[in-house]
């Protein structure tokens, strides 16, 4: 029986790893990015796999595209939807800089985007289906000890009271939905001093996702499955 995970922000970092971690699990993989075709390691994978990876250009920072994603899957199912597409925005702007069109983009990307995708794709859902958002311990209040960097801790605050509604919407669809926090990754985001590489925190993610059910769903996980404070 074939399994299809689509994949947003899938041409690097935590995308690409999930991409090739599910192809690697027989999955078929609808991997979205900006640029495809600028995509070096996307495009290497998609020859690899021709016939279980589909490239698909969708720029999160447009929800008119999301229109076109639609009509591009139709009727396709999907079993697992993972929204990992993110910005951090501009680093270092401390509490008296902070200004609207820093904010704007980061808000745009990592929290309308999320839920008007989810949204677009409900009905590609399957029964059983499940929903992954990415989201950060940074979006934790009560882990939020040093202050600062107020566009990511909002944006992925707002993201998790998201993921916490779509989990009772979606109920009734028999699907589940998770807030990751995959770790300081080493990525173009967490930089090369960060604690784990990519494919630690996605092995430990797909885990999760394995495990997942309605009985959890819309609960708010560290990648090696420890629960983490609103």
């Amino acid at each position: 029986m074939s399994y299809t995970t689509l994949v947003t922000g899938a041409n690097r970092g935590i995308g690409l790893e999930f991409v090739r971690q599910y192809l690697a699990e027989g999955h078929r993989v609808i991997a979205c990015c900006r640029q495809p075709e600028q995509a070096d390691e996307l495009q290497a994978l998609a020859e690899a796999h021709p016939s279980s990876l589909d490239l698909v250009a969708l720029d999160l920072s447009d929800p008119a595209q999301l229109i076109g994603l639609k009509a591009y899957l139709g009727n396709q199912s999907i079993d697992l939807l993972i929204s990992n597409a993110g910005l951090y925005g501009p680093k270092g702007v401390a509490f008296g800089n902070v200004s609207e069109a820093d904010f704007a983009p980061v808000m745009a990307v990592n929290v309308l985007a999320p839920l008007l995708l989810v949204q677009t794709l409900a009905d590609n859902l399957s029964a059983g289906a499940k929903v992954a958002l990415l989201s950060s311990k940074m979006g934790s209040i009560a882990d939020n000890g040093s202050g600062g960097s107020y566009l990511y801790r909002a944006s992925k605050a707002a993201l998790n009271a998201i993921g916490k509604s779509l989990s009772v919407d979606l109920a009734p669809q028999q699907v589940s939905v998770a807030l990751l926090h995959p770790g300081w990754v080493q990525t173009a985001m967490g930089g090369p001093n960060a604690l784990i590489s990519t494919q630690t925190s996605v092995r430990g993610m797909r885990q999760l996702l394995s495990q997942l059910d309605l009985s959890v769903s819309g609960r708010f996980f560290n990648y090696d499955g420890n629960e983490i404070p609103w």
